[in-house]
């Protein structure tokens, strides 16, 4: 690891203290400034923190360059973590009146209305994952910081949108999916990240020229870094979203027993 150097992005750092500004300043001091604002629950106000550590650590961290420069193992935790960790994160962490007023300001209430559909949620949100990890693309992104930028945003927008289904604050906008469709969709969401990673782990061999040329800063050559990446995305993304199925059914049978249990009152 002696040959790893690293400086965080001085954009990515401005960019996550002004988000984490603007946040503050929206739910506190300005908060009566909106349109049917309320106190932020603790909660949730962690979960956007959480977000936004997530974010840190993916972008702001050695994670970023070992993960673009040597190891592909690396750049997939970055994936996951802006994916899985950030994107719902910060969609649980935004109070309904401040992303209402935040679509509305953008002109992109049409279009979450129309893209968080279930099925263009999920459709858009794999596509995009999996044309990324293309070679020729992928290593395109990384001859490019511009649009490597640009396809991180484009992961987290997509993330956020697949996320809505379930996790959507703004039911006016975009209504959550009922709670047994939200059990399917997200068991669903285990299949196509578990197929690419499946793909990558059981390959003979090696795709990323990147990777190929890196010094290595591991045991690992070339052939087994990506094999152990591909591993991380199939294990790794489907238990998430096996657990993540898990706690929407029993909570979804929990309030159903709830339901059942409560006194029937005579005519």
């Amino acid at each position: 690891m002696d040959q790893v150097s690293y400086t965080p992005p001085p954009s990515v750092l401005v960019g996550l203290v002004g988000l984490l500004a603007v946040y503050r300043l929206c739910t506190g001091p300005f908060r009566d400034r909106f349109k049917g604002s309320s106190a932020v629950p603790r909660t949730r106000q962690a979960a956007f923190y959480g977000g936004l550590l997530s974010m840190l650590v993916a972008l702001a961290t050695p994670l970023d360059t070992i993960g673009d420069t040597y190891l592909f193992t690396a750049h997939m935790l970055q994936h996951l973590l802006l994916t899985l960790g950030a994107a719902p994160l910060l969609l649980a962490g935004t109070p309904d009146w401040l992303l209402r007023s935040v679509l509305k300001a953008a002109h992109l209430k049409g279009f979450v209305r129309w893209a968080r559909h279930p099925l263009v949620a999920f459709f858009s949100f794999n596509a995009v994952f999996s044309l990324a990890h293309i070679p020729s693309f992928y290593e395109l992104t990384l001859a490019s910081e511009p649009l490597h930028a640009l396809e991180h945003l484009v992961f987290l927008g997509t993330a956020m949108l697949m996320w809505m289904p379930v996790l959507s604050p703004v039911p006016d906008i975009a209504p959550p999916y009922p709670a047994l469709g939200q059990v399917l969709y997200l068991f669903l969401q285990t299949v196509p990240a578990s197929l690419l990673g499946a793909l990558l782990a059981a390959t003979s061999s090696a795709y990323y020229p990147t990777y190929l040329l890196a010094p290595r800063i591991t045991a690992l050559g070339p052939l087994e870094d990506q094999q152990l990446g591909g591993l991380i995305m199939w294990v790794g993304s489907g238990l998430y979203f096996l657990i993540a199925t898990g706690v929407v059914f029993f909570a979804w049978a929990s309030r159903e027993e709830a339901a059942n249990r409560r006194p029937v009152s005579a005519n």
